[in-house]
């Protein structure tokens, strides 16, 4: 075989593993995969609704305490003037948590409308309801039968969705660590005022 021969049949097998490369990169995402996407996705729910729940938990003992400092402390300032400041402290602490809490669970707002032209460029994730609360049920049919057909977008748009689940609840988490750490702080900070006023400010009893 001359030289030309085998340049012939090297050509032949590079243009071959070109079509395999080809074939291989439109290959359909297998069953774990899609489990991948279901789990991970489940996941992120299951910590969106623990995070709720513990600013609940933060909200319900600081509205406690606050109904407490309401109905029983501020009625007896009068008495023992010395704890004014402490309950003062008490207030903004409580207060401040419940800010943060109630922002850790607040939901943005979204227009909820796409446009066909967004579809047509791949610009609009489908599978978040925030996209398209406001559209029309006919409008969101159509368009999610144009993504069904192009798998590229089908699976764009779920790691956009668990991309966007995970950056919402990486924002939630920090402001309820933040809540939670005031909380903390500043309770501990409040009863040893307390007990400071107590010790320290409180005026002797006439004799």
């Amino acid at each position: 075989m001359g030289k030309e021969g085998k340049v012939e049949i090297l050509k032949a097998q590079v243009a071959e593993l070109k079509e395999k490369v080809k074939e291989a990169k439109g290959i359909t995402p297998t069953r774990g995969i899609e489990t991948m996407f279901r789990l991970t996705s489940k996941n992120h729910m299951e910590l969106s609704a623990l995070a709720d729940n513990k600013a609940n938990i933060m909200i319900s003992i600081n509205s406690i305490i606050l109904s407490v400092i309401v109905s029983v402390l501020i009625r007896k300032l009068e008495e023992y003037p010395h704890m004014v400041l402490p309950a003062v402290m008490l207030t903004v602490v409580c207060l401040t948590t419940i800010v943060f809490a109630v922002l850790a669970t607040r939901p943005n707002n979204t227009k909820g409308k796409f446009a066909r032209q967004d579809i047509h460029n791949k610009e609009t994730n489908l599978l978040f309801f925030g996209n398209f609360h406001n559209m029309r049920l006919p409008d969101y049919e159509w368009a999610m039968k144009e993504m069904m057909k192009d798998g590229d977008y089908l699976y764009g748009s779920m790691i956009k969705d668990i991309y966007f689940l995970g950056a919402v609840l990486g924002k939630k988490y920090k402001l309820l660590r933040l809540s939670y750490t005031i909380f903390m702080f500043g309770f501990v900070i409040s009863v040893l005022t307390f007990i400071l006023a107590e010790l320290f400010l409180k005026a002797p009893y006439p004799y």
